[in-house]
């Protein structure tokens, strides 16, 4: 074969093997690249764990303040609820590190008023989560096929429902409550389901067995 048509054809190769590498590490861009729905739910959950995050550090700086003011059962109720929103964090951190980022917060210092104030303030809280902000955050994480997203949005939706309900009960009360001893709380440490009776051998929330509760009081 002459040398131009040698040269020519090698041009040609080589052209062509270019072109195929470029097409094919496109493609890997495009199949590894995140999309637009699996942002979204990384966005919630970074917000998720960090309200979380804020909502452990607030609950047990108002423990200390029912504590000071005679309120020990309303403490013991601050403080079980504190623990179920630090297994809340955790379960959103262990979804956050699957989706290759690791989880921040921002934790402020929380604002203490007294009790009454303070109940007020955490059932505002907890039901603003229960109806808004775990019910999207679901949606859209079941819209995006991420399964360990919903799963642990689920989790805290149920438990945050059940504080903001004992904590409602609390402030209803909070005039008989002065003096009361500490009261008793049990937490799962799977899902943070927070409850004042083991009356059951699976957790409502997660069907974990009984033995995965702790006591807070």
């Amino acid at each position: 074969m002459p040398m131009s048509n040698v040269r020519f054809v090698r041009l040609l190769t080589v052209a062509a093997t270019a072109t195929l590498l470029a097409a094919s590490s496109a493609f890997a861009d495009s199949a590894s690249a995140p999309t637009p729905a699996s942002v979204v739910v990384l966005e919630h959950l970074q917000d998720a764990f960090n309200g979380e995050s804020n909502a452990k550090a607030r609950y047990e700086a108002f423990a200390k303040k029912a504590d000071t003011e005679g309120y020990a059962s309303v403490a013991s109720l601050f403080r079980a609820a504190a623990r179920a929103e630090g297994i809340h964090a955790a379960n959103h951190a262990v979804v956050i590190r699957k989706l290759g980022a690791e989880p921040t917060a921002t934790v402020k210092t929380p604002e203490i008023k007294n009790t009454a104030d303070n109940l007020k303030a955490a059932v505002d809280g907890e039901s603003y989560e229960r109806d808004k902000m775990y019910p999207l955050f679901i949606k859209d994480a079941r819209a995006a096929g991420d399964a360990d997203a919903v799963r642990t949005f689920n989790f805290a939706l149920s438990a945050e429902g059940e504080h903001a309900k004992l904590y409602a009960e609390a402030s209803d009360r909070l005039p008989s409550l002065k003096g009361v001893k500490s009261g008793t709380y049990y937490v799962c440490t799977v899902c943070g389901f927070t409850t004042t009776q083991l009356d059951f051998t699976k957790c409502p929330a997660c069907s974990s067995p009984k033995d995965k509760y702790v006591t807070v009081s």
